[in-house]
């Protein structure tokens, strides 16, 4: 942690550790505006609750301008009575500012035109009237109680002394801040320190990244430590072009880079699980934070010296994120990882055994395949010499996509009987994998944390092969099958990680309900 200046000596900065920090997420707004990311007003009121238990201090929830829909989910998040200061998006004219105030927001961002650019190519007027229509809007919106925060578009490429000129014109008309906006993820860290250091003499200045050149959060952080204490940002990063600056990111760089707290780390993960799956917008393995790979150790020097020292090749625990370490093998597996694998198993080798187990890793890791732990127990029961005694096995499943409602029946052997099970779901596999859960009963209710599916061959008759992650407990196990039907794939590796996370337990966890 180190107590100074992002930029030494320079005379417009701060040391970082000196910050308070707050966030406004548009993950609501200007997240949604990435290609193909549509909410539901549900699905904004759920992860707005999510933001506001972990401390994000305003949410954005709109822009009440787009339309009746869009003032309909608005309105459904300020009706959740959260912490947080709930705004709208409000462009530089009075009626934007009426609707925002018709969905009972607690603030609008009032947006105006920055650069020369916008000024005159895209809203076709001129400096001065804008300054006027800042003067005007904010004094409107402070007579009507408004939280207000005035921010120029495009302030990246915009005149720096006009950019002070519509800070000094906000402030002075009531704004509670002017923020300095990279629309177009333009700047670089050293011209933010000067424009936002000149911006925080005029008052309470915050600062909107994008990522367009990687610089994210380097200018994030360059702007707090030129003075602003408010930063925009998205989870995850997401929208539009290359995102915005990820807000999850900026916190964990500032609380394990600078000793600022700003939101409850611990809940950053699951708000990033949530912020994909609801956007459709993936997260990238080797993402910062919330990647599948960023507390995910295969080689095997790693891997050692991790089971040494949690600290040896972690910056920060990960659980100060809500996330687990994970030990994953494939061809840079060494002894260690293993040994460790099986354990987590409850299997115990011998030091030969354990060699050849690893030859076995490292032989289908050098062919260009995961080695799930379906494959590691696997390999440990061949060298062994043991049979392995299943607990639960696919017998036979029918499904049928046609028609409005998908069905499937399946058929286990679980133990020593037979159990049939229907249902019907969203899709064959959605079907088909209830049904397998009815089968089973109290002991299907295991969780379902990873499901990923890869055509292996071409054509119109392409075999897939479905990988899912089941825990159940404390344990958790990988496993993938293989077929040229999605549904068997999917049913199949489903029933087998089942069957080994109840390879252990007791015989009455198995009992038919």
């Amino acid at each position: 942690m180190y107590d100074s200046s992002l930029f030494g000596d320079h005379p417009a900065t701060r040391p970082l550790s000196d910050a308070d920090v707050q966030f406004l997420d548009t993950t609501l707004r200007d997240g949604e505006q990435a290609p193909g990311v549509s909410l539901s007003p549900g699905q904004k009121a759920d992860i707005a609750r999510e933001l506001d238990a972990a401390g994000v201090d305003v949410i954005e929830a709109g822009s009440a301008c787009t339309g009746p829909g869009e003032r309909e989910t608005i309105q459904r998040v300020t009706d959740l009575g959260l912490d947080a200061t709930v705004t709208s998006f409000a462009r530089g004219v009075k009626g934007d500012i009426d609707l925002a105030l018709d969905c009972d927001v607690d603030g609008v961002t009032l947006v105006v035109p920055a650069s020369d650019r916008h000024v005159e190519t895209k809203v076709g007027t001129t400096r001065e009237d804008v300054v006027n229509t800042v003067e005007e809007l904010v004094a409107y919106a402070r007579d009507h109680g408004l939280w207000i925060e005035a921010l120029g578009e495009d302030g990246s490429r915009a005149d720096l002394e006009f950019l002070e000129a519509l800070a000094e014109a906000a402030h002075d008309a009531g704004a509670d801040r002017f923020c300095y906006a990279d629309t177009v993820g333009h700047a670089t860290p050293d011209r933010t320190v000067d424009v936002v250091s000149t911006l925080a003499e005029y008052g309470p200045t915050s600062t909107h990244t994008h990522d367009d050149l990687g610089l994210g959060v380097a200018n994030a952080l360059a702007s707090v430590a030129a003075g602003a204490d408010l930063v925009h940002g998205t989870i995850n990063g997401v929208g539009e072009r290359a995102g915005n600056v990820a807000l999850e990111e900026v916190a964990i760089a500032l609380y394990h880079g600078y000793g600022v707290e700003t939101v409850d780390t611990e809940r950053l993960y699951d708000l990033g699980r949530m912020v994909a799956d609801t956007t459709g917008v993936p997260l990238p393995a080797n993402k910062a934070v919330v990647g599948e790979n960023a507390f995910t150790h295969e080689s095997g020097i790693h891997t050692d010296g991790t089971l040494k020292d949690d600290e040896m090749y972690e910056p920060y625990p990960p659980e100060t994120v809500g996330r687990e370490r994970r030990l994953v093998l494939g061809k840079h597996a060494g002894r260690a990882g293993v040994e460790a694998a099986l354990a987590e198993h409850g299997v115990e080798v011998t030091e030969e055994e354990l060699s050849e187990v690893l030859s076995h890793v490292k032989d289908l890791g050098d062919r260009g395949k995961r080695v799930t732990d379906a494959d590691l127990l696997t390999f440990a029961e061949e060298v062994q010499g043991r049979e392995r005694d299943r607990r639960v096995e696919l017998v036979d499943l029918t499904a049928a996509a046609g028609g409005s409602t998908p069905t499937a029946s399946v058929r286990l052997r679980v133990d020593d009987e037979e159990r049939t099970a229907a249902a019907t779901g969203d899709g064959p596999v959605d079907a088909a994998v209830t049904a397998a859960r009815r089968a089973l009963g109290t002991a299907g209710d295991a969780s379902l944390d990873s499901y990923h599916v890869d055509a292996i061959t071409g054509g119109t008759d392409a075999v897939v092969t479905v990988e899912v992650e089941m825990s159940r407990g404390d344990r958790t196990v990988t496993v993938t099958a293989s077929d040229a039907d999605i549904t068997t794939a999917s049913v199949r590796a489903m029933v087998d990680a089942m069957d080994r996370l109840l390879a252990q337990a007791p015989e009455h966890v198995l009992a038919d309900d």
